[in-house]
């Protein structure tokens, strides 16, 4: 019998990869990673600095108390929320990491929102 593997572990194998590549010497240190987590029910991103090991900022559907966080509307506002945090740091210049999803739906339209927003990557 063939055994499946899950989905999450199949997402967590290419976000190691993704990390891989994103931090170290083929990536500009200096840049700040925003790094997006999504649930079945939220959706939440981070502003992280890899070198110090601190998060710079971060926002969520459920800090912003939206009734629906698991929708395209909700990422957008999430999206939009980061930009609005990371331009006031004098932050322009990112580096995505979709964390081993698929570059569609509700990550596609947070990235999207946040470069309308004024983010750069």
């Amino acid at each position: 019998m063939i055994k499946k593997e899950s989905k999450n572990v199949a997402r967590i194998r290419r976000h190691k990869r993704v990390r891989a590549k994103l931090f170290g010497a083929s990536c500009v240190p200096t840049l700040p990673r925003l790094c997006v987590y999504r649930s079945n029910k939220h959706i939440e991103v981070q502003l992280i600095d890899d070198v110090k090991g601190t998060t710079l900022a971060s926002s969520s559907s459920v800090a912003l108390k939206l009734a629906n966080g698991s929708n395209i509307e909700a990422a957008a506002k999430v999206g939009e929320d980061i930009a609005k945090k990371a331009l006031a740091l004098k932050i322009e210049n990112v580096v995505f990491d979709r964390s081993g999803y698929i570059y569609h739906g509700r990550i596609k339209a947070l990235a999207e929102a946040a470069r309308n927003s004024g983010l750069k990557f």
